[in-house]
């Protein structure tokens, strides 16, 4: 039997960043395809039948695939310069979790399937949880396929690349109906558990969030002949957007939005941009309270590009709205896991996409500085065998 550190260690050294720091695992990347490849290995020592399924989703199985089975697992992707938790703890969990079954003698009344699912930070084609998205028919196939990221590469062209049938992507009834319950783990993002709090928690919610492209167009010059007052700069008007980002969400209770990504056209240091594309997230509990939000934003992002002799135009890339989990399914976990708080998160997550189409639900492991999407995210081993232990309890009791 393997510890959750223990297996966390044996990837450590899988796609580390040594410009950003942290790990940068895109889907289809060598680092995650490496992952991949240790999880497939991993399961295969416990006597799990894996598959592929049509969306690149891999499914390992305890058991005959069948309908109603019970699901668990998470992610292996990373957002750049990311933490060595977010995702790979709840995998990591789910493989120890198997190991604590069969240690206690557990005979499964169904098949159980631990998952894991591409895509889910959508840091290489920018639309988050694409690999549940596209199982839960919850993104346009042809707009999955369309997809490009920083090099051009269409989603597409990367699953092709990866023994994928581009064609074949999308919503997967069959898939979907083997999939009776599903428990993802994770590393909790937040300060919700504290430096001195439990070690695990029963999810209850996942924030309203969504990510838009706000592109700034003005004209493109020479950095050293352009008279200042003859400028169009639309790097000028993205930083000044940039900050009216901040100061209309502090004004809204509940709201966050971040521009964390910031790309200029053509990106040359002597060279005045012809476009800034900037990405925002914007996230609330009430999904008209972030319709606004963004609306606000883009009013404002408007008025400052034409006073800049700028344009601005805002496209949406993915949306997802504010998701409760299963109450039946969250009192089955709360029972199974007595005295642990119930906890709302403001990430998004693959249980979250699912949500809309088979019961669903979450734990969530302590993190104790709540830093995460960081080097700096962090779990202590024995927070992490006991987010372990308590996934197992669950399994058991709804096996």
């Amino acid at each position: 039997m393997q510890t959750v550190t223990s297996l966390l260690e044996s990837i450590a050294d899988v796609g580390r960043d040594g410009q950003r720091g942290g790990y940068s695992r895109p889907v289809f990347s060598t680092a995650e395809l490496d992952l991949r490849g240790w999880f497939i290995e991993q399961a295969g020592r416990r006597g799990l039948e894996v598959e592929t399924d049509r969306n690149g989703i891999i499914w390992a199985w305890w058991g005959e695939p069948q309908r109603g089975a019970l699901v668990t697992g998470s992610h292996l992707d990373s957002v750049p310069g990311g933490g060595a938790f977010d995702g790979p703890l709840g995998v990591a969990s789910a493989l120890a979790a198997v190991d604590v079954l069969k240690e206690r003698g557990v005979q499964p009344n169904r098949s159980l399937a631990v998952t894991v699912f591409p895509e889910e930070e959508g840091s290489r084609f920018g639309v988050a949880c694409l690999g549940s998205r596209l199982l839960a028919g919850a993104i346009d196939p042809d707009k999955a396929r369309n997809l490009r990221d920083e090099h051009g590469t269409t989603f597409a062209d990367a699953a092709r690349a990866n023994g994928l049938d581009p064609a074949h992507l999308g919503r997967d009834d069959e898939a979907l109906a083997r999939i009776g319950d599903f428990i993802e783990l994770h590393v909790e993002q937040g300060r919700g558990l504290g430096e001195d709090g439990p070690a695990i928690a029963v999810g209850s919610s996942i924030l309203g969030h969504g990510r838009w492209r706000i592109s700034v167009a003005g004209q493109g010059n020479h950095a050293g002949t352009t008279l200042m007052a003859d400028r169009a700069d639309p790097m000028v008007a993205a930083a000044q957007i940039i900050l009216a980002v901040q100061q209309t969400a502090a004004k809204q209770s509940g709201a966050r939005a971040t521009v964390g990504r910031i790309q200029p056209v053509p990106g040359g240091t002597n060279v005045i941009a012809s476009r800034v594309d900037l990405w925002l997230d914007a996230r609330h509990p009430d999904d008209a309270v972030t319709a606004e939000l963004v609306e606000t934003i883009h009013g404002k992002a408007q008025k400052i590009a034409a006073f800049e002799g700028c344009s601005v135009s805002l496209t949406e890339e993915s949306y997802s709205g504010t998701v409760h989990f299963d109450s039946a399914l969250q009192r089955q976990l709360e029972n199974a896991l007595p005295g642990a708080p119930v906890l709302a998160t403001g990430a998004g997550h693959d249980a979250g996409v699912l949500a809309a189409r088979v019961p669903s639900g979450m734990i969530f492991v302590k993190n104790p500085s709540g830093i995460s999407h960081s080097p700096e995210e962090y779990v202590e081993p024995w927070d992490a065998d006991a987010g372990a232990a308590a996934l197992a309890d669950v399994l058991e009791a709804l096996l």
